[in-house]
């Protein structure tokens, strides 16, 4: 299974969605939690162009917050991207 890695907040309900949807897929992830990181919160800015949470990595690939997550599993192309 691929690496996942997703910068996240506790107070995101989108953050919370996203990963809910990682665990219904058995998916082991990292999570990066930039609440009151200013360091953290831009290293996941440098890293994907974006300000929001959650931005969500699986292996090499940007996949980028909960809906592109979602849209994924809706063209059946989630689990092709977990299983790599």
């Amino acid at each position: 299974m691929a690496d996942i890695t997703i910068y996240s907040s506790d107070y995101c309900p989108y953050c919370s969605r996203a990963k809910q949807l990682l665990q219904m897929k058995n998916a082991k992830f990292n999570e990066i939690k930039v609440d009151g990181s200013n360091k953290l919160r831009q290293e996941m800015m440098a890293k994907s162009g974006q300000r929001t949470v959650p931005q969500i990595w699986i292996g090499n690939t940007h996949v980028g917050g909960c809906d592109e997550l979602f849209a994924l599993e809706r063209a059946s192309k989630l689990d092709i991207l977990l299983s790599n």
